[in-house]
């Protein structure tokens, strides 16, 4: 691969002293990964500068380097040298994959949040996204707690600590998230205590911030609005395919970005027309028909947008490195259509989609039963938010006030 990129100048690379014999085998692996030629080239040109700091920190060989020496060589701030950031951040996944890298020695609080989970996954049977959460909750308060360079200050936690932890985290999210961070937090607590690590008690002292059921409405859009904008997407573009597929789902059938993300080739049953939605909150994934439009955008984007790569997952990174899409890379795409619509969208997140048409199919007299199975809702209780979207429909409930009570009004309300 280097010979073909470099002709006549590959030995320039091929002879480094650090990277040289294994700067072949690394543009193959760019390659494999979805970068294109000038992209590959732009990362070797960063290579030899990444090599002459490695060489000037007193390196010789590739086995003297530790994955410590190797981040030092970053830019403090990546935007400095964005091909210097990016090329330490793709060799060091690089030598890691080929295991020529020690590997890292765990810290105090990787190897108890490690012990944390193992203890979430066995006793209360959570799942990824869970363990994933109440680790961040669980490292963010050791963290402050300063536990890596003070194993034993558990011992001295008390209630004041626990207070300036949620004081924190109280300046950067909203009260729902704080909600749940305190709700992680009482569980670590909870954990540490049988451990003998803290006092018990700690985790009922904390006081949640106080939410009242309704007090938001649920984002939502005009069905109008959301036709413009899936019609302002190019889709003459793979990316624009791919992107109007993801919106196109979300507004037909109310997906999440967790399940659009998930979808994969076998869901989708063509001769039946029938589409399989992989819910992460039902035990049995919910079965809908494959709407025309719908079938007619993944037709389009199956056979001239989505790259071919070995997964299953419909929806596929158009850019470098190549492999699956993460959920943020769905709020990522709903965002930049937004900003190219010009439309008068004040939402941050595709989830907006859901909630909108929750309220189109209200207004379309479906009952709420159908609706809440489409949505994937357990209870009826959360489709019953959206009825307090459907202003117009609630007029026609309203009861009328007797002709006594307006005459008495308008008495009282004479000089």
């Amino acid at each position: 691969m280097l010979c073909n990129i470099y002709p006549r100048m590959h030995r320039r690379y091929s002879s480094l002293q650090l990277f040289g014999p294994l700067v072949d085998d690394f543009t193959n692996w760019l390659s494999a990964h979805g970068y294109h030629r000038d992209l590959i080239r732009s990362h070797m040109r960063a290579t030899r500068r990444l090599e002459r700091k490695l060489i000037s920190r007193g390196y010789r060989t590739i086995s003297e380097i530790h994955r410590e020496a190797l981040r030092a060589c970053r830019p403090k701030d990546s935007q400095d040298d964005m091909f210097l950031a990016a090329v330490v951040k793709l060799w060091d996944r690089y030598l890691d994959e080929q295991q020529l890298l020690p590997p890292l020695q765990a810290t105090a609080i990787a190897t108890l949040t490690n012990e944390y989970q193992l203890y979430l996954g066995s006793i209360r049977n959570a799942k990824r996204s869970t363990l994933v959460n109440h680790s961040r909750t669980a490292s963010s308060f050791l963290s402050q707690l300063g536990y890596e360079e003070n194993p034993s200050c558990l011992n001295e936690v008390d209630l004041n600590a626990v207070e300036a932890f949620v004081r924190m985290r109280s300046r950067s999210i909203s009260r729902v998230s704080l909600q749940h961070d305190i709700t992680n937090l009482r569980s670590f607590l909870r954990f540490l205590s049988v451990r003998g690590q803290v006092r018990p008690g700690l985790d009922k002292q904390i006081d949640s911030p106080r939410l009242y059921t309704g007090e938001q409405l649920p984002r939502s859009l005009s069905w109008e609005t959301v036709q413009s904008l899936l019609a302002s997407i190019d889709r003459t573009i793979p990316m624009g395919l791919r992107d109007y597929a993801m919106l196109l789902l979300i507004a037909t059938y109310g997906l999440r970005v967790s399940e659009i993300v998930a979808l994969k080739l076998d869901d989708i049953q063509w001769r039946a027309a029938t589409i399989r939605i992989p819910s992460c909150k039902s035990v049995s994934p919910p079965l809908l028909p494959l709407m025309d439009a719908v079938g007619e955008s993944l037709v389009a984007y199956l056979r001239r947008g989505r790259p071919p790569l070995p997964h299953r997952q419909v929806f596929l990174r158009h850019r470098a490195p190549a492999g699956l899409l993460t959920p943020n890379a769905v709020g990522k795409a709903f965002l930049k259509w937004v900003r190219k619509s010009g439309l008068n969208i004040p939402y941050q997140g595709p989830h907006c989609l859901r909630h909108t048409l929750a309220v189109h199919l209200l207004r379309h007299e479906v009952p709420l039963k159908t609706i809440g199975d489409v949505l994937g809702h357990r209870s009826a209780e959360s489709t019953c938010t959206y009825i307090r979207l459907a202003v117009e429909e609630l007029r026609d409930v309203a009861l009328s006030l007797p002709s006594n009570c307006i005459s008495h009004q308008t008495a009282e309300v004479q000089p």
